[in-house]
């Protein structure tokens, strides 16, 4: 895989991203499933680049290097308070997704792209900074971790799987879910770390709904793309170390 970390800061491309808005809550599995196709579809080039924005019912997840005691309670609480936990192919530790929590899986040929690894979580990361800034928050990177945060408190975490040069999964934005939910983990393996929302900093509530398309627009300018809003995914696949590299799975 190359990993350049350089790329240009102009559009490079102007090609087509299909934006993909999943409404209501999207059960975890039968999504990264689905992603996993997309990939495949996407290799062959057979498919744009996708960005699915989405929101999933509560479930935490852990990725192919994460530890599972970083989950702090047990199987029997997990079911009390109705969420999940899965074992997944992205990079990265464990962390939490549920309700008020903007998701996005991109499903990018990096080597069309003509971006590294390193430059395309750089410029997720970026993508989320540009997302809080126009809601007047002003988020930060913080190496050596991955992702973005307001003073010790994440904001935004990012995993990704990289297989072939072909991206899924990708990045969790904390809009307005329930941060007591992060209380039962070690949010993306960090101790001693926060977790903060855009509603916690505004001081007022922030709907998925009125983030999702801002942080669509900042996906497609950072990346170069012109994108335009699809209203599902092609139907064939229905059925079927630390900064810049840490939340990275890559075969």
């Amino acid at each position: 895989m190359e990993t350049r970390d350089m790329r240009s800061t102009t559009p490079l491309r102007g090609e087509p991203l299909v934006l993909v808005r999943l409404p209501g809550l999207t059960p975890y599995q039968p999504l990264w499933k689905r992603q996993q196709a997309l990939a495949a579809a996407r290799r062959q080039n057979e498919i744009d680049d996708l960005l699915f924005l989405l929101e999933h019912p509560h479930i935490y997840t852990n990725g192919r290097r994460g530890r599972r005691e970083h989950l702090l309670i047990a199987e029997a609480t997990l079911a009390a308070l109705g969420a999940g936990y899965i074992e997944v192919d992205r990079g990265g530790d464990i962390t939490y997704h549920g309700p008020g929590q903007l998701v996005g899986y991109a499903i990018v040929d990096l080597t069309r792209a003509r971006v590294g690894v390193r430059a395309y979580v750089h410029g997720l990361e970026q993508v989320l900074i540009r997302t809080a800034a126009q809601f007047d928050v002003k988020a930060t990177t913080a190496a050596p971790y991955t992702g973005v945060w307001v003073g010790d408190a994440k904001l935004g975490a990012i995993g990704v799987k990289v297989s072939r040069n072909v991206t899924y999964h990708g990045f969790a934005f904390n809009v307005d879910p329930d941060l007591t939910y992060f209380s039962h983990i070690v949010p993306c393996g960090i101790p001693n770390r926060g977790v903060t929302s855009l509603a916690r900093l505004l001081g007022r509530t922030v709907s998925v709904d009125e983030v999702a398309p801002v942080c669509a627009r900042a996906f497609a300018e950072e990346f170069g793309f012109d994108f335009r809003w699809g209203g599902q995914a092609p139907a064939r696949c229905d059925t079927d170390a630390r900064y810049g590299v840490g939340c990275v799975e890559v075969e």
